[in-house]
């Protein structure tokens, strides 16, 4: 991976500055569960804030998101 995973929320926001690509998704995905992991949330908490209202993503991605995220952190069990 081209990307390393981010450490903190500065190093997530840092990536609008790439290209967006698949690579960069997965690092910032990782990233997020990393950063959610460290701080003692759940994934239930997670995706509970994945699925709540947002004006950039609509219900239906924001669903995709979200199960793309539980896939993404059961691998990093």
């Amino acid at each position: 991976m081209n990307y390393p995973i981010p450490d903190s929320p500065q190093e997530i926001v840092a990536l609008r500055q790439k290209p967006v690509n698949e690579e960069l998704v997965a690092s910032a995905i990782a990233g997020v569960i990393k950063i959610v992991r460290a701080q003692g949330q759940s994934l239930e908490e997670l995706t509970a804030q994945l699925l709540a209202d947002d004006p950039l993503l609509d219900r239906q991605q924001r669903r995709w998101l979200s199960q793309l995220v539980a896939q993404s952190w059961e691998k990093f069990s």
